[in-house]
């Protein structure tokens, strides 16, 4: 196949990309910039250049080819609603350009807000009220001809260059000369080594008839309080709990994540793919020197 990924040169988009090469896929990865552009290149995929503002390159873009992964998304969080949309648009783009062909187009989401406090399973739909809505508008496309589907990402898809939710917490405690956890810590966040999150996209694409929403998810749950204790003995300073009422002063903007309960399901797409994560679990590859490098 020949395969439109945005999000090309991104932390899990560009293990995408490197794992359709590997299968025997074709790849055109979206460049916004010519360092991106430089990097889609060396990866051994075709250079599309544009952005997710630019619809005209996003049409074409999926216009030339047999299926489309979108993984672009700006996660600067103080502009959170507005990239929200941006998203919202970009996906519609690329949907009016394969309505009625039966190329399939792959969109991500995540499962942080799915189900919290209960084991979530590829059943739950996402609310339509969250300002994030890429799984409605893939579903509003599916009724109006898309072969669409939706990849789920965990809360951290970690590995080595990881730049999300983890090194937040890392650089928190160096901050504050403490590595928190709230309450007990028993709160749980699944985890997926990016390149088992790849795998799941390529699949999905290969396969998207055989489910609607797949989970990119290796570990269902694993204690916060674990993550705050690798992050505490790599730093060498203290491991502490913090309460409810005290959690916004330590972690920010960040607390309403690090409080989250949302232990996630991945049997249903383990079944429809045939996928078993392969990598390192969340804890022995955090317990390594890459993260902690400064």
């Amino acid at each position: 196949m020949r395969v439109f990924v945005t999000g090309a040169t991104g932390f899990v988009g560009s293990a995408v990309v490197r794992d359709l090469i590997a299968a025997g896929h074709a790849v055109t990865g979206l460049a916004r910039t010519d360092a991106g552009a430089a990097t889609v290149a060396a990866m051994g995929a075709a250079v599309h250049r544009g952005s997710l503002e630019d619809h005209a390159s996003l049409r074409s873009g999926a216009a030339a080819s047999d299926g489309v992964l979108h993984l672009a998304f700006n996660h600067d969080f103080s502009k959170f609603t507005e990239n929200c949309e941006l998203d919202r648009r970009a996906i519609l783009a690329i949907g009016e350009e394969l309505k009625g062909s039966e190329r399939p187009l792959i969109v991500t989401s995540g499962v942080a807000l799915l189900a919290p406090g209960r084991l979530a399973t590829e059943d739950d739909a996402a609310a339509r009220h969250f300002p994030r809505v890429s799984e409605a508008t893939a579903e509003d496309l599916m009724q109006q001809g898309v072969r669409a589907g939706i990849v789920r990402l965990p809360p951290t898809t970690h590995g080595e260059g990881d730049h999300g939710f983890v090194p937040r917490l890392i650089a928190i405690a160096r901050e504050k000369g403490a590595a928190a956890y709230i309450g007990d810590g028993s709160n749980r966040w699944p985890a997926a080594h990016r390149l088992d999150a790849a795998r799941v996209y390529r699949l999905a694409l290969e396969q998207v008839a055989s489910a609607r929403r797949y989970h990119a998810i290796a570990e269902e749950g694993v204690p916060f309080k674990t993550i705050a204790e690798v992050i505490g003995k790599r730093l060498g300073v203290p491991v502490v709990a913090k309460s409810s009422d005290d959690a916004e002063s330590h972690f920010g903007w960040f607390a309403r994540f690090a409080s989250i309960d949302v232990p996630t399901s991945s049997a249903k797409t383990r079944a429809a793919l045939g996928w078993e994560p392969k990598e390192k679990g969340l804890i022995e590859d955090l317990d390594q020197p890459c993260y902690f490098e400064v």
